[in-house]
């Protein structure tokens, strides 16, 4: 059985030609091609799961924030951006459902759009070229492909016409270094840029940043952050990450390995200097699992603890979010998580922003999976895709999950 498998490994690395280091960034998962079906129009936004369909007026929404809230509380509007936890969707592109036959490889059971409608603000997705197109890649683009950037974004900005009172930050990992006119091509492309915010000084970290009513009032409602990147005045809303702001690390295998440590970037000695300069707080708060061949998947069994808004145990969500609290003197501006409608994540944003939300999408917090064979024999071809994958790095010496 062992010979037969590695020969058909081989056989697929030499098909698909991998030979290219992995990027960085936190771990990925796969995309599906067909997300413009999840685009959220002014009428309905839909969710389904376990048999149950919940439905939501978009546009109502978007009605009653535009008039008493700014993403989601009136009790928001006047306070400065970073001063505000952004609950995030890690790998946002990347999902675990049917479109993707529920990879094991997949971050998220729901995509941006519904995140947005459900409350989170902050997305996160990987770039990668193929072949002259900026595209949503989890580790390659052999593994998995989510489709365009532009696409992506596009879906985007037609949730940010509808909800007209909501700021928006988008994170990006830089898998293989582009410049800043390549993304800046895309964002004009898909529209989104008309929304970008460029803020006082792109030379370091910021103190103060505008409220949210100074954002929305300009409409400059979109804060994007690229990691390694050059700025370039031409594109002056792409913003180098790290120039803003720091990360705790990531790759994390036990609950008990969540901390406040500063990983990112290295130019800055420790947390409390990153906070004293005026550098935002980014909180990685998603596990993984590790598995054969050094790969390491996100972890499921463990979610509805990593995700709790418990701040009692060890490895939940509101644990590291009120530790860092405490250690750093405020709290994270930003926090990433994997299928962040499990738990649910924005309870812990929620309770470290003291508010009571309105006008959001409910979501199942039920956890995905296939409960068919079918879906479990896609499930399996999709590990193999994994191992594949990781085989093909190995060989070449440069296998590394991000």
């Amino acid at each position: 059985m062992l010979p037969s498998f590695f020969a058909a490994s081989v056989a697929l690395l030499s098909l698909t030609g991998l030979a290219q280091a992995m990027p960085q960034g936190g771990f990925g998962g796969p995309g599906s091609g067909s997300q413009s079906s999840a685009v959220v129009s002014s009428s309905t936004v839909a969710s389904s799961t376990s048999g149950s369909t919940v439905a939501a007026s978009v546009s109502q929404a978007a009605e009653s924030t535009s008039t008493v809230a700014c993403n989601n509380s009136p009790d928001l509007c006047n306070r400065n951006y970073n001063n505000i936890t952004h609950m995030g969707a890690h790998d946002a592109a990347f999902l675990r459902d049917s479109s993707t036959s529920y990879s094991t490889s997949g971050n998220q059971y729901y995509n941006a759009t519904k995140a947005l409608s459900a409350g989170l603000r902050l997305l996160q997705a990987q770039v990668h070229n193929s072949s002259g197109t900026l595209e949503l890649c989890h580790t390659t683009c052999t593994l998995l492909d989510a489709g365009s950037l532009e696409a992506w974004l596009a879906e985007i900005k037609t949730w940010m016409d509808a909800n007209t009172n909501e700021v928006v930050t988008i994170l990006l990992v830089n898998s293989d270094d582009e410049d800043a006119s390549s993304f800046g091509s895309v964002f004009e492309a898909s529209g989104i840029s008309t929304y970008g915010y460029t803020p006082t000084t792109t030379s370091g970290p910021i103190s103060t940043w505008p409220t949210l009513q100074t954002l929305i009032t300009a409409n400059t409602r979109l804060v994007t952050f690229i990691a390694s990147i050059t700025y370039d005045s031409t594109y002056s809303y792409l913003l180098p990450e790290f120039t803003y702001m720091f990360e705790t690390a990531y790759g994390v295998t036990s609950l008990s390995g969540f901390n406040c440590t500063l990983d990112r970037p290295s130019t800055v000695s420790s947390a409390s200097v990153a906070v004293s300069s005026g550098y935002m707080g980014l909180v990685n708060h998603f596990a993984d699992t590790a598995e054969a061949f050094g790969i390491s998947i996100p972890d499921v069994t463990d979610i509805k603890t990593t995700n709790s808004a418990s701040t009692n145990t060890t490895g939940t969500l509101g644990t590291q979010g009120a530790q860092c609290d405490s250690e750093w003197g405020l709290k994270p501006t930003f926090m990433l998580v994997d299928f962040w409608n499990v738990g649910p994540s924005i309870e812990t944003a929620d309770n470290l922003n003291g508010i009571t939300a309105t006008g959001r999408t409910s979501v199942s917090t039920d956890e995905l999976s296939s409960s068919s064979s079918a879906g479990m024999r896609r499930d399996a071809k999709g590990w193999f895709n994994i191992v594949a994958v990781a085989m093909g790095v190995v060989a070449i010496g440069n296998f590394v999950w991000l």
